[in-house]
C-alpha cells in the first residue's frame, strides 16, 4: 500500500501478504500515539481475538518522538524513543493477534494541520482496503489536541469515502478524558471483561511509558473496573471491566452535520439533566 511517509510501515504479525492481512479488518482502531489503541480500543481486540471470522487492525498516526520520558529513558534521544514505541507496538500487534498494524509517522504538528491532507489520504486508502465495520478513535471531547486531530482526520477521511463503503460504527473512546459524565442514553457501553490477562499484557509491553513516568496501565484497568461499578447505582454489575464512548456514527452518515454542533449536543444534553436534578431535589 502507497503511504505518504518514507518511514511508514505496515506489519503484520503473522507474515501473510499485506494486503490480505489487511482485508480481514473487521474491526479497526485509528489513534494518535503507541498505547492509545490498547486503552481505547481493547473491546475491538478482545472482539477479534482468537477468532477466524473477524480482524483487528491498529493505525498509529503519530512518529511516538516526543514521548515524554525519564529512568533509563531519560537521556534517549526523539530518534531513540521514536523506534522504541515503535518496537513496542508491534509487540502489541503481536500479541494481541492483530491482522495487522499501520504507523503512519506524522509528527504532531502535522496531523493538527488541516491544510495537510496527508493524514486524511492516508486514513481513507486504509479505510478502503480494510472496510471495517466498526471504527474506533479518539473521543471529541478528550483534552489532548493531538487525539482531537486525529478523530478529525478519521471522520473527514470516512466522508470522503462513498457511502456503500462506510464502516457501520464509529466510536469517540476513552484516553485523555473520561466518558462517565455522558447522560446514561449518551453513553455507548462497551464490556471489556473478556481475557483479563491479555488486557493487562497488552498494557505492560509500553515499558518507555510505564517506567517513564506515566502508569497508563493501572490507570486504565482502574478507569474500566470503576465505569463496570458506577454504571448503574440501583443494578449489580453485570461487568467487571467497561468502557465508555461517543457515539460518532451520525457524523459519517450525514456529511452535512456540523462536527463541533454535535459534541455540544452532548454537553448541553449533560448541563441539562444535572439542572434539572438540581431543581427536583
Amino acid at each position: 500500500m502507497d503511504l505518504h511517509k518514507n518511514s511508514s510501515e505496515i506489519y503484520v504479525p503473522d507474515d501473510l501478504p499485506e494486503s490480505e492481512a489487511i482485508a480481514r479488518t473487521s474491526h479497526i482502531a485509528i489513534g494518535a500515539h503507541h498505547d492509545d489503541i490498547e486503552i481505547m480500543a481493547y473491546h475491538g481486540i478482545a472482539e477479534c481475538f482468537g477468532r477466524a471470522d473477524r480482524g483487528f487492525m491498529g493505525v498509529v498516526v503519530t512518529d511516538g518522538a516526543g514521548s515524554p520520558r525519564s529512568g533509563i529513558y531519560a537521556s534517549y534521544s526523539d530518534e531513540q524513543m521514536r523506534e522504541v514505541r515503535r518496537i513496542e507496538q508491534k509487540k502489541a500487534a503481536a500479541m494481541g493477534e492483530y491482522c495487522a498494524l499501520a504507523l503512519l509517522d506524522y509528527s504532531s504538528a502535522e496531523v493538527k494541520d488541516p491544510s495537510n491532507p496527508n493524514v486524511i489520504s492516508d486514513i481513507e486508502n486504509l479505510l478502503k482496503a480494510a472496510l471495517p465495520e466498526i471504527v474506533y478513535t479518539h473521543n471529541l471531547a478528550d483534552k489532548h489536541d493531538t487525539h482531537v486531530a486525529v478523530a478529525l482526520r478519521v471522520i473527514q477521511a470516512i466522508r470522503q469515502l462513498p457511502i456503500e463503503l462506510r464502516p457501520k460504527h464509529i466510536y469517540g473512546c476513552e484516553v485523555w478524558r473520561g466518558l462517565d459524565w455522558l447522560i446514561d442514553e449518551d453513553k455507548v457501553v462497551l464490556d471489556v471483561s473478556a481475557h483479563e490477562n491479555l488486557a493487562e499484557a497488552l498494557l505492560g509491553v509500553f515499558d518507555s511509558q510505564i517506567c517513564g513516568g506515566k502508569r497508563y496501565d493501572l490507570a486504565t484497568i482502574g478507569r474500566q473496573r470503576a465505569n463496570a461499578t458506577y454504571l448503574a447505582s440501583h443494578d449489580t454489575d453485570t461487568s467487571t471491566a467497561v468502557t465508555f464512548a461517543m457515539d460518532l456514527t451520525p457524523l459519517i452518515q450525514d456529511d452535512l452535520l456540523d462536527i463541533g454542533e454535535y459534541v455540544k449536543g452532548f454537553i448541553n444534553r449533560f448541563a441539562e439533566v444535572v439542572a434539572g436534578r438540581v431543581i427536583q431535589v
